[in-house]
């Protein structure tokens, strides 16, 4: 009975190529974008899952307010590790990584390069994360200070075949001993680095590690197995309301401890700030899979509505069956099958195209998914199963529908109906679902894209594009200003600055004191140290004030620029008033006699975005203070990029012929701070395109079947006078109505939906009424495009064909 089954699914297959084809097809683009999104799915969600006792272990976080603004730091203090590991017995083990962007030049012999991914921790590093050495020893590996522990590839790639073990390499000019070499990292680690350093090896002051002020480390806590992690958040919480609040100087800037679970880091800290994880977004994640769900609907509905539009054309078959003695369970059995013979040839097709896609798939998104069912017999069977599941899940209603055919009808040439009726309203409403999901991925795409390029064309407050900068290195910092001379002596570099904090890159969170009639007033700001030419250099808008000026001699040591929104946090009213007003500022290794900087404002810079738009601009305070100089930044012209650069590294290597010259272009760097976003919208893009391409190949056979079924109509419409428009628009409309319905559907949902995903970001569009005009008319004029083919092809045949028989 099975093999007989089987020929006749096969023999339907053949004689029904057209339906079949488009069935398959549809649901093959289904199934490839399921399966490459549960590929990129579960690798998210294995972060960090491989690391032993990970189940035990959380990063402490810290909740900041700041002038009514809510923010999420990945970064604490350097105190939360110490209290928490003194105070609280049910804490095994902390660790701290101190937060550094640098690059760092790393030298053994001749053999010498810039290596990014280095860190600092602690020694207890490998007892929070216990990684696998391939030489050394974990638990004493980091005791001491410039020591370093490296990974097989730097190992092999600085000293060859030879033992690491006891030898020295220099950073940055400074000697450390290799005291092991990890062995191959986990391949989903929300850390990602390439060496460890000790954290001695940074010379920090005591009382400066014990300040609950510096957010400057990422806190690890391993906790005894059965400890309530929220009754220990609560403990270290009070501690901090209790005791630590009432000391804080800062008048607008609070903030709370919380733990997030190992686990939980990757996929759900995309709206930390200060973050040096590799972040997924549990968000897009979320979203993706919806939408990849949404085209696997579109596809079976798709099979479902051709597969009861196909029965009236096996109606005999089935009354002839129905005659000889089928009963209805094998008429059920024989169409499901067949819908499972489609989708296990669907799944074959998909798996080799998804075979295909998997390594653009690595390339687009960085990451290294293998999709190989020869290697991996659980996921043949997790996709075979699949297959099946589908089949019968497509194929239930549309055997009830075949089966339900009452032989005596068919076979007098009646029209059959399904013993609940109503198909061809089951039809129009899975067509109208199928194109409420295309016009809500319409409506998506349109405002993802919208808001990705009002991020790439927002004013940022200041002029990034030709800022060339990098960081001071060998004898450029002693002889500064002889350095920015023969910079500027090339007439294409038109500005240079040097000073401690960029925007885009690193700067500082610190605290100004206002005076006033009730004394001293501390604020939090971001704090940004230039010269004379900081402001020019990057193209500040002044609004306010003038700009720091080297015919002022004061303006070293008593000016201050600030933004506008300092001026409202600082209490100032407006910028021009804000202009002479007092500002102290605790000076950065200031001797005793002169701790604190006393000056004024001088001006008022357009507020500036010195992150992403993701995040919401605060106070900020420009000001002169030569010993931390750090970063030289230069503008260039547009004119000869090439010879200015070599000018530049020309100009570098004799002041710096023992450090090659690593820089970074400004506008880039803003560039790389949407990425997500950017992947988010092309992907939208492609399964929209795939959803509106299902879609169609459904709308297409049915108005094939449409026209079919109208033949005669038509013919006898024609006979009587009916012109080809006449006949073209008495078989679209229908189409169009059903379109229009599920735009009036999806619009709302699709409102709301994109509202809450504007919502996370502070600087957002806004949804205009023409998005849904767009996505509305899109989605008639596809459909159109989709059915004119069948409804001009019947519009003009020759009626006589069509009436012949009668």
């Amino acid at each position: 009975m099975l093999q007989n089954y089987f020929k006749t699914a096969i023999r339907n297959l053949m004689r029904y190529k057209g339906f079949s084809a488009i069935n398959i097809l549809s649901l093959t683009i289904g199934l490839i974008g399921c399966f490459v999104i549960g590929l990129f799915v579960w690798d998210e969600k294995q972060f960090d899952k491989s690391i032993p006792g990970g189940e035990n272990v959380y990063r402490v976080y810290t909740e900041r307010q700041e002038s009514g603004n809510t923010s999420y730091m990945a970064v604490g203090a350097p105190v939360y590790a110490t209290f928490l590991q003194r105070t609280f017995p049910e804490v095994e083990a902390t660790a701290r990584i101190m937060m550094i962007n640098d690059k760092y030049l790393l030298e053994v012999g001749d053999n010498k390069a810039y290596e990014e991914k280095g860190i600092f921790v602690d020694s207890s590093f490998f007892s929070v994360f216990p990684l696998k050495f391939a030489a050394g020893d974990a638990a004493t590996a980091l005791l001491a200070p410039s020591t370093i522990v490296l990974n097989q590839q730097l190992a092999k790639q600085y000293f060859g075949n030879n033992n690491p073990i006891g030898k020295t390499i220099k950073i940055d000019n400074e000697d450390f001993t290799v005291k092991g070499v990890l062995a191959e990292m986990p391949s989903h680690f929300h850390l990602d680095f390439r060496y460890v350093m000790s954290l001695p090896s940074i010379t920090l002051p005591a009382e400066r590690m014990e300040k609950w002020t510096w957010s400057q480390f990422y806190s690890y806590v391993k906790l005894k197995p059965g400890t309530d992690v929220n009754k220990l958040q609560e403990k270290f919480q009070a501690h901090v309301v209790e005791k630590v609040r009432p000391t804080l100087e800062s008048d607008n800037t609070t903030f709370l401890p919380y733990f997030q679970h190992l686990h939980d880091i990757h996929l759900n800290s995309a709206d930390f700030v200060y973050d040096n994880a590799v972040r997924g977004n549990a968000s897009y994640v979320k979203g993706l899979s919806i939408i990849a769900i949404f085209v696997l609907i579109i596809a079976c509905f798709n099979f479902i509505n051709l597969a009861t539009a196909r029965s009236f054309r096996r109606a005999k078959e089935i009354g002839v069956r129905k005659v000889i003695g089928a009963d209805r369970k094998q008429l059920i059995v024989q169409f499901i099958g067949e819908t499972i013979l489609l989708s296990v040839i669907s799944v074959i097709l998909a798996a080799t195209v998804t075979y295909f896609v998997v390594p653009l798939l690595n390339d687009f998104t960085g990451k290294n998914i293998e999709f190989n069912l020869f290697t991996n017999p659980l996921l043949l069977l997790t996709i075979l199963a699949s297959a099946v599941v589908i089949g019968v899940l497509a194929g239930i209603y549309p055997a009830m529908v075949l089966s339900g055919f009452q032989p005596i009808k068919v076979l007098k040439s009646m029209k059959p109906t399904s013993p609940s009726g109503g198909t061809n309203w089951i039809r129009q409403g899975l067509v109208v679902v199928q194109f409420a999901l295309s016009a809500l991925l319409i409506v998506s795409a349109i405002i993802v894209y919208k808001q990705m390029s009002y991020l790439n064309t927002k004013d940022i407050g200041f002029n990034n594009e030709q800022v060339i900068y990098f960081q001071m290195r060998g004898e450029v910092a002693d002889k500064l200003e002889a350095f920015k001379s023969e910079l500027k002596s090339n007439p294409n570099v038109l500005s240079v600055t040097a000073g401690y904090g960029l925007p885009g890159d690193q700067f500082a969170g610190d605290g100004v004191k206002i005076p006033g009639k009730d004394g001293e007033k501390s604020i939090s700001s971001k704090l940004f140290i230039g010269d004379h030419d900081y402001i020019k250099t990057l193209g500040f808008k002044i609004i306010a004030g003038r700009d720091f000026s080297k015919e002022m001699t004061t303006d070293v040591d008593e000016a201050f620029i600030i933004n506008e929104t300092a001026v409202k946090d600082f209490g100032f009213d407006t910028p021009e008033k804000a202009l002479g007003q007092p500002i102290y500022w605790p000076k950065w290794g200031a001797n005793p006699g002169d701790p604190v900087k006393k000056g004024k404002v001088i001006g008022v810079v357009q507020d500036f975005h010195y992150k992403s738009l993701h995040e919401k601009v605060t106070a900020s305070v420009i000001q002169i203070y030569p010993p931390v100089a750090l970063k030289v930044a230069a503008k260039l012209s547009t004119s000869n990029i090439k010879s200015t650069i070599d000018h530049i590294n020309n100009t570098w290597n004799r002041f710096s012929p023992g450090f090659p010259l690593d820089y970074k272009f400004m506008d880039e760097t803003y560039g790389k701070m949407y990425e997500s976003e950017q992947k988010l919208s092309s992907l939208l893009w492609i399964f929209t395109l795939m959803a509106i391409i299902v879609g169609s190949m459904g709308l297409f056979a049915l108005a094939a079947f449409s026209a079919e079924q109208r033949t005669k109509e038509i013919g006898i419409r024609k006979v009587l006078g009916a012109s080809v428009l006449n006949i073209m628009g008495l078989l679209s409309k229908q189409f169009v109505v059903l379109v229009l319905v599920s735009s009036i559907i999806a619009f709302p949902i699709a409102w709301y939906a994109m509202n809450k995903w504007l919502e996370n970001f502070p600087y957002r569009i806004s949804i205009s009424w023409w998005v849904f005009a767009v996505a509305g008319i899109a989605a008639v004029v596809v459909a159109l495009i989709t059915v004119s083919f069948q409804t001009i092809k019947a519009a003009v045949s020759n009626p006589v064909k069509s009436l012949r028989t009668e």
